[in-house]
């Protein structure tokens, strides 16, 4: 009984690692496509932050520097995204593209000289006195790195400020009718323009977590898809900051499960195919407009719109 216990305790504890990163990025991605911009540019805004954040780390020796270089990079490619796609209404959908393959283009040409490198200075474990002593609980949950407190500190943040404040109001609206939005005198443009950018300093961070925490260290293509996992999880999650965490960490669960199930003969390729699999039925699901008002998808996301325009 007590070995079942530890196994699965384990397995939640490394679950809760790899699902940490995919949180990050779906929250900052549910405030960016809740304003109506639609961001398929993660994957590059998250490459651009794990080698930016390692980077910065390794030469200032503080990981928190390195969390910080990681948001400002993510930051900045969203907001190359948000002047092609909000000043200049060109296709968000070409646009976020043309982000992932700058975003892993710049972080291959910047880590050449970086790949297997150990990263002395990465985030450690921080047990929270007194709950950190529950029982099985508290080693899970309250032993964790300091991100992950960040992260779910900035989750309430993210679901209180879309549901009980003025700016989520004018988020959402921005995202449902820009048109009446502007009436009521709501800036669509700037709106849309700041969530664009807080969605990528979050996946510049999510890339961040990878190199600072997940694995400290640089490899070329670290970020493995996770960037397409995040827009489908997006979507599972009706554009919910709370049901993200359903789906972030039942993700994490599958990228860790991998290894125990190779030991009993399953092809570990096998269950990697699953998040992308979902990520697909993700996506042709999206492209039905029936069924994005069933998802309740932002009436306007991935439209552009301009101030006053009718």
């Amino acid at each position: 009984m007590g070995e079942n216990i530890e196994f699965i305790t384990s397995i939640v504890i490394r679950a809760i690692v790899a699902g940490t990163p995919l949180f990050i990025g779906t929250l900052g991605n549910i405030i960016t496509e809740r304003s109506g911009i639609m961001n398929l540019g993660v994957e590059g805004m998250m490459a651009v932050g794990a080698i930016s954040g390692f980077a910065a780390a390794m030469y200032s020796g503080s990981p928190w520097i390195g969390l910080a270089a990681a948001c400002f990079s993510g930051m900045t490619l969203a907001f190359l995204h948000a002047l092609i796609s909000v000043k200049l209404r060109a296709n968000q959908v070409v646009s976020g593209l043309a982000m992932t393959m700058l975003g892993l283009g710049l972080s291959s040409l910047a880590g050449k000289t970086y790949v297997g490198i150990p990263l002395k200075c990465a985030f450690s474990t921080y047990a929270i006195p007194l709950l950190s002593d529950i029982p099985v609980v508290g080693n899970v949950f309250f032993n964790r790195d300091p991100v992950f407190y960040l992260v779910i500190i900035l989750a309430l943040l993210t679901w209180f400020t879309l549901y009980y404040t003025k700016l989520g109001i004018e988020i959402r609206s921005a995202g449902e009718n820009p048109l009446a939005s502007e009436t009521m005198g709501v800036n669509v443009e700037r709106i849309r323009t700041g969530c664009t950018c807080i969605g990528g300093a979050f996946a510049g961070m999510a890339g961040g977590y990878l190199s600072l925490v997940y694995l400290p260290t640089w490899i070329e293509g670290m970020t493995s898809g996770r960037g397409w996992i995040i827009v489908a999880l997006t979507i599972f999650s009706f554009w919910n900051p709370f049901r993200a965490i359903i789906g972030a960490y039942t993700f994490g669960a599958i990228f860790v499960l991998q290894y125990f199930f190779q030991s009993k003969g399953i092809s570990p390729n096998l269950l990697l195919m699953f998040p992308y699999i979902a990520t697909l039925v993700a996506m042709v699901i999206a492209s039905s407009g029936a069924a994005e008002q069933k998802i309740c998808a932002p009436a306007a996301l991935g439209i552009p719109y301009f101030k006053n325009e009718k």
